[in-house]
């Protein structure tokens, strides 16, 4: 169980996604689900609301790989992986990351058991989302898997085309890879 601060540390991000009746303590996995459907949100709004608009709509401003030097957007990929740095850096106690068996970022390679697992899993059934618990460095986490889906073309068009992808084949509602959410557990 994850106790109460988390309830604080997180308020606004799971008042949208619990039951108005929520007691004192929370599930890991409801919180996992919550912190999820936030993720979930944020990138899909980005990826349709930034990126399609006014990267490809109005063609205004490019979204690059190389955002930093090209003066463009960064792609919902990485605006993922720097929100979730941004979260790693605020020590807010819990940790998420994209992970794939076919990862342009290499970073984002499937690593522990849990990761490969829970991909392998997903990879099976895409509709479930997999959950289980991990020790790593000592330290035990319960984690949460979340298959990520490839939601339109620019998705598919951008990992099929990139030099780095080792998938040259993903068509739209593949899976591409999952979000892990890791959240700490009392020893």
């Amino acid at each position: 169980m994850i106790k109460a601060k988390y309830t604080m540390l997180l308020g606004s991000l799971l008042a949208a996604a619990l039951p108005i009746n929520v007691s004192a303590e929370i599930t890991a996995q409801t919180m996992a689900d919550a912190i999820h459907d936030v993720i979930e949100a944020d990138r899909a709004v980005y990826a349709d609301l930034v990126v399609n608009r006014l990267a490809i709509e109005e063609e205004v401003i490019e979204a690059s790989e190389e955002y930093h030097e090209n003066s463009a957007l960064p792609l919902p990929a990485q605006m993922l992986r720097t929100s979730a740095e941004k979260v790693r850096d605020k020590k807010s106690g819990f940790s998420f990351s994209l992970v794939s068996p076919w990862p342009i970022n290499s970073q984002n390679k499937v690593k522990t058991d849990a990761e490969i697992k829970g991909m392998n899993a997903i990879l099976k059934s895409p509709a479930k989302n997999v959950y289980s618990e991990e020790t790593l460095a000592g330290k035990k986490y319960f984690t949460a898997l979340y298959p990520d889906i490839a939601v339109s073309n620019s998705c598919v068009s951008c990992h099929n085309n990139h030099k780095d992808s080792p998938k040259k084949d993903f068509k739209v509602n593949d899976v591409m890879g999952g979000i892990m959410i890791r959240i700490p557990l009392s020893n």
